[in-house]
Order: C-alpha cells, then sequence, then structure tokens
C-alpha cells in the first residue's frame, strides 16, 4: 500500500499542461523585482532546431542535474521536444530517467570516440513523452585524457550534436562538475549556459571561475556563447539564503532568473521513482517553480 501511494499519479500531467486551467500564480520575485507570472508556453507547429543549454557548475551538489531533468521533464509537457545529454561519469541524469547506462550498448563515450556512428544510435528514449537522454557511464572519466590527443578536441561534442538538432527544441548538457575539456566541449557546442547556484557561500565561490573559462570560449571558440541566466537553487527562508540571494544579483543582476528553487525532500523522492518530479509530483511546490523556469525560458525567447 505504501508503496502504491509513493507511486500514485507519477506519470499524471497537471491541468495546465493539458491546456486548459488557469496558469497558477508564483511567489513574487525574491529580490523585489516587478514581473509577471509568465503565461503557459503555446503548442508549435513544427520542431526544431534546438537551442543547445550547458547546465554548468563546476561546484557539485548545487543543483545541474536535477535541473536538468526537471526544466527538461517541465519543457517535454509544454509540448516541447526536449534530449538531455549526460555528460558527467557519475551518470545521474541517465539513472534519474530510468535508463541503466550499464546494460545500454552505446553511450556518449562511445559517440565521441566512433566518428562514424550515427548519433541516433546513441539516443535513448524514456518512458515520458517527448523526452530522451543520451546516457553516460563511468567509461566517460577516461574521455579528459583521450581529447588531448584529438584533432579538434574542443568541439567533439558539437559534431556529435550537429545531426539531432533539427529533431528536438531544446538540448540541455548536463555538464559534470570540474573545468576541464569535457566542460569546455560543453561550452563550445552549447548556445547559452544556465548556471545553477545553490543558496549558500561556498556556492558562490567557484562561480568566479567558471565566468573566466566561458570568457576564455568565448574568445577563443564559440564568441557567440551567452549566459542565459543564473538559477537559484536549493533556497529556503532563512537570513543566509537572503544574503546569498543579494550577493548572486549584485554579481549577475538582471541575469538571475525571477524563479527560485526551494529546498525539498520531493526532489529526492523522484529521483527514487527515476521521473521528473513534475511528472511525479505535478501538483508540489517544487513541480511549479520548475514549471515556473520553463516558461521564463519560453517567455524570454532562450527556448521556442
Amino acid at each position: 500500500m505504501r508503496e502504491a501511494a509513493l507511486f500514485q499519479g507519477v506519470f499524471d500531467f497537471p491541468d495546465e499542461c493539458r491546456g486548459f486551467g488557469k496558469v497558477e500564480a508564483m511567489p513574487t520575485d525574491l529580490l523585489g523585482r516587478d514581473y509577471e507570472t509568465f503565461p503557459a508556453p503555446e503548442p508549435l507547429e513544427h520542431h526544431g532546431p534546438a537551442r543547445v543549454i550547458a547546465m554548468c557548475n563546476q561546484k557539485g551538489g548545487v543543483g545541474k542535474t536535477t535541473s536538468s531533468i526537471n526544466i527538461a521533464g517541465a519543457l517535454s509537457q509544454f509540448g516541447r521536444r526536449c534530449l538531455i545529454v549526460d555528460f558527467d561519469p557519475q551518470g545521474a541524469a541517465t539513472v534519474g530517467l530510468g535508463i541503466s547506462a550499464n546494460t545500454v550498448e552505446n553511450t556518449i563515450y562511445t559517440a565521441l570516440f566512433t566518428p562514424d556512428i550515427d548519433p541516433h544510435e546513441v539516443v535513448q528514449h524514456t518512458k515520458f513523452e517527448n523526452l530522451d537522454v543520451i546516457p553516460a557511464n563511468i567509461d566517460l572519466s577516461a574521455a579528459e585524457v583521450q581529447l588531448v590527443t584529438e584533432v579538434g578536441r574542443e568541439q567533439v561534442l558539437a559534431s556529435v550534436l550537429r545531426p539531432l538538432k533539427d529533431e528536438y527544441d531544446v538540448i540541455i548538457i548536463d555538464c559534470q562538475p570540474s573545468l576541464g575539456l569535457l566542460t569546455v566541449n560543453a561550452l563550445t557546442a552549447a548556445d547559452g549556459v544556465i548556471i545553477p547556484v545553490a543558496a549558500e557561500f561556498f556556492a558562490l565561490r567557484g562561480v568566479a571561475l567558471l565566468m573566466q573559462s566561458i570568457k576564455k570560449v568565448q574568445s577563443r571558440i564559440n564568441p557567440s556563447l551567452e549566459v542565459y541566466g543564473v538559477l537559484v537553487t536549493m533556497f529556503t527562508k532563512t537570513l543566509h539564503c537572503e544574503e546569498v540571494m543579494q550577493r548572486i544579483y549584485e554579481a549577475f543582476q538582471e541575469k538571475v532568473f525571477h524563479t527560485v528553487i526551494s529546498r525539498s525532500i520531493k526532489l529526492p523522492d523522484s529521483t527514487v521513482a527515476a521521473a521528473p518530479i513534475t511528472f511525479y509530483a505535478p501538483g508540489h511546490k517544487t513541480s511549479k517553480e520548475y514549471r515556473e523556469v520553463a516558461r521564463e525560458l519560453v517567455a524570454e525567447g532562450i527556448v521556442a
């Protein structure tokens, strides 16, 4: 009975994603900025080419994988075709979408180092409509060393994604927590970067280094790379978190997303269920926050 209750409603779509019902108002901007609730996105008449977004921060535990899965989950419910590229040897995004990376024949590692492979062979369809993943496992940890001797080593991922872009509306690259060659590949392949930052002081320390890496990639390899925004995660209503929010705003100004992701026990629960929280618990506060992020991305023109 307890297991049945745990998974009840895992695949329910919220009313607003079915195209009826009112869009629920979100909490006001915690930084005091005025904004209107973003409308539910209109259905698309056609799909592609995809906007490629790198979810990047070299500090671990700030919500990169969680945000990749749940933003993609929310966008998929709004009818956007989403592909998550698991670019972390830990393979958390793969497992978080119900794919066993150790049993699949091909992973992102295969695609990077097998030039004649069709990238479509690496894509895994999840049980969620409009949501696919290119899986990763521990094999990817060897890629940093192997890439050193590759021709055009910074552009290998971009060449893998190129044949897939016309089939999706958004491709989200879930980066590993480092600033090595894999992350440089992600920044080279991306149109823009979303930086998840946990609402704690330690999480702020590494963002400056990340911005230096982004500027180097912009000046040397990918001049069109943009910083789409900073997403504050793991927020609780404490003085510490509010001070961190102010520091983040001072550094990034209007690049800080209006929506803030609260710390929630439902997020690990949805990970155990191998489902985005927007499917697992569609009525939960955190689901509404991730849907609001998805609406903001569409309203700002970052995603079609």
